[in-house]
Formats: C-alpha cells, sequence, structure tokens
C-alpha cells in the first residue's frame, strides 16, 4: 500500500510539473509524419531529424517515370525562450527521370532541393500550460470521461524563407532565389495517448509557385516505447496539386534517440506515387530547467 500511494505521488508530481515547460524528458521529433507538432524542442536544445526515402513515381498522362532516392533533414533548436525554436530544414532527391512518349525511351539524372527553408516556429497559445492533469483519487468516472477542454488546441506559427536555386527541376520554371513561407500550426492532446496535428501551409509566397498546404496527423503511443501515426496531406497550386496518405511508426531507443519508418502514396495516376522512407531523431540536450 504504501508503495502504490508513493508511485501515486510522483505520477501527480510529474503530470502537474510537465506542462509548465515546452522541454519533455524523452525526445519530441515531428517524424515519422511530415506535420509540425506546435511545441518546440525547449530551450538549449538541438535537435536532428533526418531520413532517407525511396521514390517510385509515374505520369500516366504524358507518360514518364520518375525512379531514385533522397534525403530530408531538419534541425531544430530552442533559443532562450521555451516556445521559441529555430529550423532548417530541406528535401533533397537524385533520380532518373524517364519520357515515354517516343519509340525509345530518353532517360536523364536529377539532382536538386526540392524545399529548403530557414524559419523560426513560436507557439502563441498553449492551453495545457496551467492545467492540472493530476488523476482524481475519487472518482473513476471523472478520470475515464471525454475533456470538452481536449479539442481546444496548442497553437503556434511558423514564419521562414524559402530557398531555390535556379534551373531546379522539382520547381516551377524561373523560381529561383528567396520566398516567404508561413504555417499556422495546431496540436490537440487528447485522453489514451492519442494527438492530433494540423499545418496550415503558404510556400513561395508571392512567387510564380505559391503552394497552398495542409497536413492533419494522428498519432497514438501503444507504450513508453512504440507509436504509430496516420496523415493526410494536401498541396494545392499552379505547378502542382496532390493529396497523399501516409502511415508508419516510431521506436524509442533511449531518452534522446528514436528510429522510425512510413510508407506514403497518393489515389490518382497524374503522376501515380509511392514513397518508403527510413529515418531517425537524435536530441543534444543541454537544457536546464529555471531556478
Amino acid at each position: 500500500m504504501k508503495k502504490s500511494l508513493l508511485i501515486l505521488i510522483a505520477l501527480m508530481f510529474f503530470f502537474n510539473t510537465k506542462v509548465f515547460s515546452q522541454y519533455t524528458d524523452i525526445i519530441n521529433s515531428n517524424r515519422p509524419g511530415t506535420s509540425q507538432s506546435a511545441f518546440s524542442v525547449g530551450s538549449n536544445v538541438i535537435q536532428l531529424e533526418t531520413g532517407v526515402f525511396l521514390v517510385n513515381q509515374e505520369h500516366e498522362l504524358i507518360e514518364n517515370k520518375v525512379e531514385g532516392a533522397g534525403l530530408n533533414f531538419m534541425v531544430r533548436y530552442g533559443l532562450i525562450l521555451e516556445e521559441l525554436e529555430l529550423q532548417i530544414n530541406g528535401i533533397y532527391q537524385n533520380d532518373k527521370f524517364t519520357d515515354m512518349r517516343s519509340t525509345i525511351d530518353s532517360e536523364y539524372s536529377r539532382s536538386n532541393f526540392r524545399k529548403f527553408k530557414i524559419g523560426a516556429k513560436y507557439l502563441v497559445y498553449d492551453p495545457y500550460k496551467n492545467k492540472d492533469d493530476s488523476p482524481n483519487l475519487y472518482s473513476y468516472w471523472a478520470n475515464n470521461k471525454f475533456d470538452w477542454n481536449s479539442l481546444i488546441p496548442a497553437v503556434s506559427v511558423y514564419v521562414g524563407i524559402n530557398i531555390d536555386g535556379k534551373n531546379n527541376p522539382f520547381t516551377a520554371s524561373g523560381i529561383k532565389g528567396v520566398s516567404p513561407s508561413f504555417m499556422i500550426a495546431t496540436q490537440n492532446n487528447f485522453k489514451n495517448n492519442f494527438v492530433l496535428i494540423t499545418n496550415l501551409i503558404l510556400e513561395r509566397i508571392g512567387s510564380d509557385q505559391n503552394d497552398f498546404e495542409y497536413i492533419i496527423t494522428l498519432t497514438h503511443a501503444f507504450n513508453q516505447k512504440w507509436v504509430s501515426f496516420i496523415e493526410t496531406h494536401g498541396i494545392k497550386s499552379d505547378f502542382y496539386a496532390d493529396n497523399m496518405l501516409k502511415f508508419g511508426g516510431a521506436y524509442l531507443s533511449n531518452e534522446n534517440l528514436q528510429f522510425d519508418t512510413s510508407l506514403v502514396f497518393n489515389f490518382k495516376n497524374t503522376p501515380k506515387i509511392f514513397y518508403i522512407n527510413f529515418g531517425g531523431s537524435y536530441r543534444f540536450d543541454l537544457h536546464k530547467d529555471k531556478e
């Protein structure tokens, strides 16, 4: 009985203290999905999230296909304030493009950044900051009923710049130089270890490839080691439009290291795409709690 009481007190202390800081005892990665959580990594934390992918793409209408591989990466740094995070992220792809419109196929190699961005994310609203999540010692129903307040999300904003080189085969013709990027990220933490994340994104604002993107991700932690996710990702612009479905999982090796894998596909053939992703996240934890 005494041992159970000590465990309960420890849990109450954990739930009451963790909500006052962005920092968490274990790594908080955006992977394996492509959405961003509303929360930062915490002050004085440097986090690397990276992975390799294999891509297979075929366009039936204009008769071409793409086979290749690439690297995606994100470096996150919690700067001074708990709510502020600096980011560098990008996607580099190397592939073989095959034009099948003639009797003899034409092949050529391509390589460049599909995306390279520098920016900052700031948490503007945190509904969990002063929330008491300690268990009710006297009511089972109070602990298990649906929490309507969980429908109010945490909200952050991201402002950054896209950097595009000229003659890039992965962007619209004439796109080069610097263009703004803006995002609103929301996060709902539900009971039973479910988390819902929504991103609304404007890319390359004011350019000839002004993309609007939305990403909705639902994650579920089965235990302290294994997490699964499912995600829908929509893109719309004059250059490219698509709706993709992604799913996969992650394994927590230790408090600073996570491994993950995922699959990506869509539901059309203009083009039809399929990705396989393998990656990981590592945290350099320099965080110190304030007195």
